[in-house]
């Protein structure tokens, strides 16, 4: 079991996949070997776990190797096509449209002319399954799930931002087998979406989507409706980004989302209520005993309650796992808890191998785990007085309160952040959301009223969790450590939660400590790092001193409830552990400026230093002071200056894009020119103004490589060696234009942009090298630029 794993493990390190024929000789020569007689020894026991190593690496790749052949073709990227297929889940509704799941059922070109351009006349061939947006003012007309629509659209490869730490957008739409993502096309020459039937397909989506339209339409409070919807059908997407924060900051997130350790939680809880009722008919016990009835009836609750929530990936990996644990407890096998723990994970892992990779799997994981070694049922042990009913409740709250003290430091290394009051906060949300929220929240299925109530508790619940997120140092957060100590980490978390003498547990703190008091490795005094962060169309530019911290831009807004800010660089920032001395924000427009709302909040003690004008709203979160020319300081030896705008640009301001603030750092052996959105009137300035004062080793390049700028009298002063383009993957400007490109490359500068390299990481010991976060940590089932 232990091998299947490692081997799952070891596969998913690739950055190619092994052809399918190496796949299948794996799997063959596990096969043999476990099958070749034998008799119980250590020897055996260790080909057997080779041989389970094989087989799981093997598995793995035989999946991974046969779910590639069904990826998007790259000819197909950025070209209408018209699609025929049923909406496969309930749409997720925002400020600007929807999104959804399509089931492809046939396509076609629409331009009669795209028949004949390179593909024989053959259809497109288009992946089985797309995520789509619909870009809509009218919400109505939005498709349901169940129903066969008609759309034209453009498709892309799935691709996401690479970051250190971050998340892997890729590595979800694989999981979710999900092989582009694109647009439903409403322009004046597209045909319009037609919806052809309503079907039967999909009945528990169309019964989820109608529960929580239903709910909305019976809450009026947003909030209160939303946390409702996501309790009852899994909707995350309802709970507004103001929320979930609070959530977070008070540590009760996991018991908002149907998530891998809700279900585990939901399934503890029905395995309860199922074995109290059971109790209660004598003709029903001498039929099953009530301790097998109720780990049936709450496998069973469970599953059918990750079914109706949406039978995600986290849900459909947690219930399997809980399968094998009743399985074998139902069959009468006696395994040591260890054994059986090894053996849920090793199902897991083989239904679906990418689990190893998601917080979630871990979380659930743990918490099972912590389950049995620190099962309350023990015979013998003393209750305290307590009996029947009350000890039973007791049982559950403790089992809860031994899940929140063991995922907390697992939640501090995955996460980078852990609630400290989140002991407290959970002392009542766990009862409040397991036995009252939640319970009247799946009874208003039935009679609706009951979500009055239910929203009345989860109105109580917030002003409590309000109260608590706004306490000083509520929360505590930390850089992310190396895997060697963040496993150290978790073990000693794990040994504090075991039911064991207090003078074992002990052995836990020395475990832990390395990952609370580690501190990532800064640049040496008198030199300084870039770290060009992944954030699509926008820039972002961190760097580093040996003691100090500046960041250059915050990256666009993707929507209202999402930005660059809260989605990139707050976990980035976190999990490094930087503390901004200064935020720099080159100027208004929006792709600069559009995360800094979020990383202002998390940096309460950086300055801001900008060309924002006066009645800028960011004003009124934190005063900004106008940068300008001249302006100079020194961090650890390595210098800052602003070269651009001049007062005089102010006054003559025409766009805002000409008071782009320009920043040089430099330390006398390595530069870089961060030149945030000039164009050729301000580059010409620049040489005009500080010839001297351009030279750079790096160099962002100005307005994303906008036909508008770096312009040849510009790029001849600056002589970069790199140049680094923050650009989206196939953004609607062009961006890098191709006669940018040529004049980079007439001149033997090394281009990276963002789509092609990730982030980019650039250190002033080694000037002329460039870091690329997709080549560093390269897997398979990332997207490569063609």
């Amino acid at each position: 079991m232990g091998g299947s794993l490692l081997g799952a493990a070891l596969q998913l390190q690739q950055s190619v996949l092994w052809p399918a024929w190496t796949c299948a000789l794996l799997l063959l020569v596990a096969a043999v070997g476990l099958a070749w007689p034998r008799r119980l020894s250590r020897r055996w026991m260790a080909m057997a776990f080779v041989c389970g190593a094989l087989a799981g690496a093997g598995l793995a790749g035989w999946r991974a190797t046969a779910y590639v052949q069904g990826a998007l073709q790259p000819a197909l990227e950025g070209r209408s096509v018209q699609v025929t297929g049923v909406v496969a889940e309930m749409p997720q509704h925002n400020e600007s449209g929807a999104r959804f799941r399509l089931d492809v059922e046939s396509a076609r070109w629409t331009d009669p002319a795209e028949q004949e351009n390179g593909t024989d006349g053959a259809p497109p061939v288009v992946p089985d399954r797309v995520a789509l947006g619909w870009y809509a003012e009218d919400l109505v007309t939005i498709a349901h799930a169940g129903e066969r629509w008609r759309f034209t659209v453009r498709l892309k490869a799935p691709h996401g931002n690479r970051n250190p730490h971050g998340f892997d957008s890729e590595l979800w739409m694989w999981e979710q087998g999900l092989h582009a993502s694109g647009y439903v096309r409403t322009g004046a020459r597209d045909a319009p979406p037609a919806l052809l039937a309503t079907t039967w397909l999909h009945p528990v989506e169309r019964a989820r989507e109608a529960v929580r339209d239903a709910v909305f339409q019976r809450v009026p409070d947003r909030n209160q409706a939303g946390v409702i919807a996501a309790l009852v059908t899994g909707d995350q997407g309802a709970i507004d980004r103001a929320g979930w924060d609070v959530f977070r900051a008070t540590g009760v997130a996991h018991l908002m989302s149907i998530s891998g350790l809700h279900i585990t939680m939901f399934a503890w809880l029905a395995t309860h209520v199922v074995g109290w009722l059971w109790r209660r008919s004598t003709r029903l016990m001498l039929r099953v005993p009530a301790q097998q009835a109720a780990l049936a009836g709450g496998v069973l609750l469970a599953a059918l309650y990750a079914l109706f929530s949406g039978w995600g990936v986290p849900s459909q990996r947690t219930v399997w796992m809980l399968a094998a644990v009743a399985l074998l407890r139902l069959t009468g096998r006696r395994w040591p808890w260890p054994h059986v723990w090894l053996l849920t994970a090793a199902v897991v892992v083989a239904a679906d191998p990418w689990a190893l990779m998601q917080a979630g799997f871990w979380l659930s994981f743990v918490a099972v785990g912590v389950l049995f070694a620190t099962d309350a049922s023990v015979p013998g042990e003393k209750r305290s007085g307590l009996s029947g009913a009350s000890w039973r409740l007791w049982q559950f709250f403790r089992e809860q309160w031994v899940i929140t003290l063991a995922i907390t430091p697992l939640s501090l290394l995955l996460f980078q952040q852990v609630s400290l009051v989140g002991l407290l906060a959970n002392a009542v949300a766990i009862p409040w959301v397991t036995l009252v929220i939640t319970p009247l929240a799946m009874l208003g299925v039935a009679v609706a009223p009951l979500w009055d109530l239910a929203a009345r508790a989860v109105q109580w619940l917030t002003v409590l969790l309000q109260w608590l997120a706004a306490w000083p140092y509520a929360t505590l957060s930390m850089a992310a450590p190396p895997w060697w100590m963040a496993a150290s980490g978790v073990a000693g978390g794990a040994l504090l939660a075991m039911r064991l003498p207090w003078s074992v547990r002990g052995l836990g703190v020395p475990l832990l400590l390395p990952v609370l008091l580690w501190q990532p490795p800064r640049p040496a005094v008198g030199e300084f790092e870039l770290l060009g962060a992944d954030i699509g169309q926008g820039n972002a530019v961190l760097v580093r001193t040996a003691s100090h911290s500046l960041l250059y831009d915050t990256g666009p807004r993707y929507n209202l409830e999402s930005d660059a800010g809260h989605r990139v660089l707050v976990p980035l920032l976190r999990a490094l552990g930087e503390r901004l001395d200064l935020l720099v924000l080159s100027h208004r427009d929006t792709d600069h400026t559009g995360g800094a709302p979020a990383v202002l909040a998390m940096q309460p003690q950086a300055a801001l230093l900008s060309s924002i004008e006066a009645t800028h709203p960011l004003q009124a979160v934190r005063p900004a002071r106008r940068c300008e020319a001249g302006q100079r300081w020194s961090w650890d030896g390595v210098h800052f200056e602003v070269l651009h705008p001049f007062d005089a640009d102010y006054r003559n301001l025409t766009k805002p894009n000409a008071v782009s603030c320009v920043l040089r750092i430099g330390n006398g052996r390595a530069t870089a020119l961060l030149a945030g959105d000039i164009e050729r009137l301000q580059e010409a300035a620049l040489v005009a103004r500080v010839p001297g004062a351009l030279r750079a080793d790096l160099l962002l390049v100005p307005h994303h490589g906008s036909k508008t700028s770096s312009g040849d009298a510009f790029l001849d002063a600056v002589g970069p060696r790199i140049a680094l383009v923050q650009a989206g993957y196939r953004n609607r400007f062009g961006h890098p234009t191709a006669e940018v490109l040529a004049r980079y490359a007439a001149r033997g500068v090394r281009v990276a942009d963002s789509p092609r390299c990730g982030a980019a990481h650039w250190r002033s010991t080694a000037p002329g090298e460039l870091g690329c976060e997709r080549e560093r940590h390269a897997r398979y089932w990332q997207h490569r630029v063609p």
